[in-house]
Formats: C-alpha cells, sequence, structure tokens
C-alpha cells in the first residue's frame, strides 16, 4: 500500500489566525502539565488532589487538540476532508483515528505537526510487530521530556526508596518501552539497562548486594522466568528488597500471586507504541479492587454492567495529559492533549476494550466505609481506566469466548509445576466432522524439561483451566452442563522451540496462532 504525503500548503488569513489561537491556549494548558511534573513531588501533589471538575477542562483541551491538528497537521487536514469532517467542532465530530485508516495511510511527516519531521533529538521508536507488521512511531524531545518526568513520578511514588536502583530488563532494541524507561528512572534512581538477560540481571544482583532498594522494569512473562531462573541459583531472596514494575501485556492476579512469593510487590502500567508511554499505572487500590472484583460478581456487575464476566486490569490515567473515552463498540479511545506531541495522536483506537469510571462511581459502588478502607499510601485521587484489553485477542468454543488471561489464572493458580511453564499459546484444532476443540500448547523450560512428567503437567493444566473458565465465564460453564464434550479442552507440551514456539523470538508472548 502506497502511503499518502500530503502537505501544508498556504494557509488562508482566517486559518493563520486561528491556528495562532489555538496554539496559545493548547500551549498554556501543556505549560500548566509541565508545572505539574517538575519533580516527583510535585506529580504526587497533582495526582492526589485531581478534582472531577478538570474532567470538562480536558475533554476541551481534547477538542482543540483535534481543531488545531486541523490546521496544522497535513495528514490530519487531508483525512478530515476524506470524513467529511472539516468543519467538525464538537470532539464526537472528529472521526476515530486507527492504525489502518490513518498511521498505514499516511507517511510520517504528514502526520507531524506543520509536515515537518526531521529535527535535533526525534527518536523514532518501533512497535513489537505482534500485530503482523512492525510500525514506526516518531517522539519529539520536549515529548519524550513529558513521558520521563511522568514515569519518574510515578516510580518515586510507587516504589519509594532511599537508594532506589532500577534494573532494566526491557528490550534495549528500537522498541519504545526499553529506551524510555531507562532514560526515565535514571531521573530518580541508579539505572543498569541489563535487557532481558537472566544471567546479566543475576550478577548484577549479586554484584551490587542487598543494600538496594532494588526495582525490575520488564514483560510479566520475563518477570516470571527472573523469578524462576533465580530460585534454580538459589538466590537469597530474604536479603533483599526486590520489586517489579512491568507493562507491555496484561498480567492476571494468579501470575501477580506466584511472582510476590519472591518480589515484595508488583506493579503494572498501561501504554501503547502507536500513543504514548505511561498512560495508566496501578496503585495498591486499583490492585485491591481488581481483587474484589474477582470474588464479588455483585461489585463487577454495578461496576461493568451485568453478564460481566472478564476480570479487567485497573489503572488510574489523568485525563488533562491522555483524555480517554469509549466507543458504542466498547473500544478505548485516546487523545493525547499535550501541544507537545511531534506526532498528534487524536481519538485514537488501538484496538483495546475498555470501561471508565470516576472514583465517585467507585465509591458508590463500594459503600463509603469499603472505599476508605481499600486506600492505601499512594492515594491516588485519578479516575479509573477497566482495560479487557485487545479486542481480537479470544478463541470462540462452544458460545463462549476463551481469554488469554483466564487461561494463565488456570495454568499457574495452585500449581505446583507452575515453575515449570516458560509460556503458552493457544490455537483451534480442527476434528473430523468439523468440530474443533480448544489448544492450550505450553512451552516448558529447557532446564527443567527432563525433570517434569508431560502427561502429569498437561492434566494439572487441563484440570486448572477448566476449573477457572467454569468459575469466571457462565456461557462456558453452561456450555459443560449441556455438552460434557464441551471439558474436550486440549493441552499439549512441547520443548523448548518446539512446535508452535519453533522461531518465536519476540519478547512480548504471542498468545494466538492460527497451527500448532
Amino acid at each position: 500500500m502506497n502511503r499518502l504525503s500530503p502537505r501544508l500548503g498556504p494557509l488562508t488569513a482566517r486559518q493563520r489566525w486561528r491556528r495562532l489561537r489555538l496554539q496559545a491556549y493548547s500551549w498554556s494548558l501543556t505549560g500548566a502539565y509541565r508545572l505539574g511534573a517538575l519533580h516527583p513531588a510535585i506529580w504526587r501533589l497533582v495526582a492526589r488532589s485531581y478534582h472531577p471538575a478538570l474532567d470538562r477542562v480536558a475533554a476541551r483541551h481534547a477538542r482543540v487538540a483535534c481543531q488545531f491538528a486541523a490546521v496544522d497537521v497535513p495528514a490530519y487536514r487531508h483525512f478530515l476532508r476524506e470524513h467529511g469532517a472539516e468543519h467538525a467542532k464538537r470532539l464526537a465530530d472528529f472521526p476515530e483515528t486507527t492504525k489502518q485508516n490513518y498511521a498505514a495511510a499516511y507517511d510520517e511527516e504528514s502526520r507531524c505537526q506543520e509536515g515537518r519531521l526531521h529535527r535535533a533529538g526525534v527518536i523514532v521508536d518501533e512497535s513489537s510487530g505482534s500485530s503482523g507488521k512492525p510500525y514506526n512511531w516518531v517522539r519529539g524531545p520536549r515529548e519524550l521530556k513529558g513521558v520521563y518526568r511522568n514515569a519518574a513520578g510515578y516510580i518515586d511514588l510507587v516504589f519509594p526508596g532511599r537508594r532506589l536502583f532500577v534494573v532494566n530488563a526491557y528490550s534495549m532494541g528500537a522498541w519504545a518501552t526499553g529506551t524510555t524507561t531507562g532514560t526515565a528512572m535514571a531521573r530518580i534512581a541508579m539505572v543498569k539497562n541489563t535487557g532481558p538477560d537472566l544471567e546479566k540481571i543475576a550478577d548484577t544482583l549479586e554484584h551490587f548486594g542487598p543494600g538496594y532498594d532494588y526495582v525490575v522494569s520488564a514483560y510479566p512473562p520475563f518477570l516470571k522466568h527472573l523469578r524462576d531462573h533465580l530460585d534454580e541459583r538459589g538466590f537469597p531472596w530474604r536479603d533483599y528488597r526486590i520489586r517489579g514494575m512491568v507493562g507491555g501485556e496484561g498480567m492476571t492476579e494468579a501470575l501477580r500471586d506466584y511472582l510476590e512469593e519472591r518480589f515484595e510487590e508488583v506493579r503494572s502500567g498501561y501504554g501503547a507504541s502507536d500513543l504514548t508511554i505511561g498512560m495508566g499505572a496501578e496503585s495498591g487500590f486499583s490492585v485491591w479492587l481488581r481483587k474484589r472484583l474477582a470474588v464479588d460478581r455483585e461489585l463487577r456487575e454495578r461496576l461493568l454492567g451485568p453478564g460481566e464476566q472478564r476480570l479487567p486490569m485497573i489503572f488510574h490515567y489523568n485525563p488533562l495529559e491522555t483524555f480517554l473515552e469509549v466507543n458504542a463498540a466498547g473500544e478505548l479511545l485516546c487523545t493525547i492533549n499535550t501541544k507537545t506531541t511531534l506526532q498528534p495522536k487524536l481519538r485514537y483506537n488501538v484496538g483495546d476494550e475498555a470501561a471508565l469510571r470516576t472514583l465517585a462511581e467507585v465509591r458508590a459502588a463500594l459503600g463509603d466505609e469499603a472505599y476508605e478502607r481499600a486506600w492505601t499510601d499512594e492515594r491516588l485521587n485519578l479516575p479509573l481506566l477497566f482495560l479487557f484489553g485487545r479486542k481480537d485477542s479470544t478463541i470462540s468454543y462452544m458460545g463462549a469466548n476463551l481469554y488469554p488471561q483466564d487461561v494463565e489464572y488456570g495454568l499457574y493458580q495452585g500449581n505446583p509445576y507452575a515453575a515449570a511453564i516458560n509460556r503458552f499459546c493457544l490455537s483451534l484444532e480442527e476434528l473430523p466432522g468439523l468440530e474443533y476443540r480448544p489448544v492450550v500448547n505450553l512451552e516448558v523450560r529447557g532446564s527443567l524439561d527432563d525433570g517434569v512428567d508431560r502427561d502429569e503437567l498437561a492434566a494439572l493444566c487441563r484440570k486448572g483451566v477448566l476449573a477457572h473458565l467454569s468459575a469466571v465465564s457462565r456461557d462456558f460453564a453452561e456450555s459443560l452442563r449441556e455438552d460434557p464434550t464441551a471439558a474436550d479442552l486440549r493441552v499439549r507440551v512441547f520443548g523448548p522451540g518446539e512446535g508452535p514456539f519453533a522461531g518465536l523470538t519476540k519478547m512480548k508472548n504471542v498468545y494466538l496462532v492460527k497451527d500448532a
């Protein structure tokens, strides 16, 4: 596909005046946001004192961001004309942008402010290619400084320590998360960018010793690999204070519980290469609320709607910087409000299903007493994003949707062989008579392969997955009652790099495969 490359061209006197007014307004709000993130202490104050009345300011700024881009960004001007929305006035009148209809349709330069890409300090990141094709995303120096300040403010709040040492285990290639995390953490901590190297991380911890407050940043599956690897080495966990900061994909409470048998605590952040790093982040309160939702069906229905069986991740987010909406299909839309964004992100649909709730709505659902008891030291006063994950990350079977996160619960919860599992993916197997059965494919860790009974591992995992799916999915439980053959869920165990795992080198797990 040849991407379009429109140019800005001369502006009329009216357009120049409109551009000047919108620019002044946008910069004034952006300047106020930047003052709030200058120091972690100020960042904490802003996050704790956020008032719901500011939601209206955030919505207005999101509309101004779209209006300004309609004058200033060549690709967006062309995009609006193609959709008959060049005279849009309300935020809802501006069409959604996606990777397909916008990022893939226009080149990088035309999607920049003033149609100008090349400038000193611009960083080019690359998405992981989990959607099939890696994309390039550019960020300017002022934009990155804001990202660094926000990340540093959050880490300083959630992981306090007098001798903070961040071990950055994200990939150090062109992916956004690794390089950005390392630079951001250097504002508040000593940092070593090890990348996803188990031996190097172990050597680092042993070399510098237990006198530091360690935070290991990584994808959730890699943090599990690290725990298992250090256990094999006989690492003296009790002598150390080590916490985990994860991102890049969802994490179940079963995996969190498994990790927190060694790590003091594990918190997750939400971002997307398409948009920005650190759009949302967990707190002690949001983790507590998620665990409560897992066991309180009435609360889940009050907050997420009747019949909702999925357990979303829950993040705080700042609408002043990342204004979020949910469309009629339940998909998350994001507008980056700050004027520093080199490539404006405007009502961008990344493909995640979500719900948004204010703290007042959560308080009403919980009741005042339970709400007050649940608060932790962080006391983030920001609204909440309930994130279900990518809309296309399911397998449909017997009228029920099977989600990778639900499968992960069944694999790790109470499984004595949890340490033997390296990763998993789902597939469908076609049987004679055009019937299908879901398959959970497991890759065992190489060092444990010879010591694990594969049949017993498969049987335990199958039992755990079926038990969890029956407990959380009414559709699946009903299928079992109506047709016992629905329990014919297959589990296949592979050695390292075998079967569907052959040739997989991505740090982020691939959870759905067509052919196993």
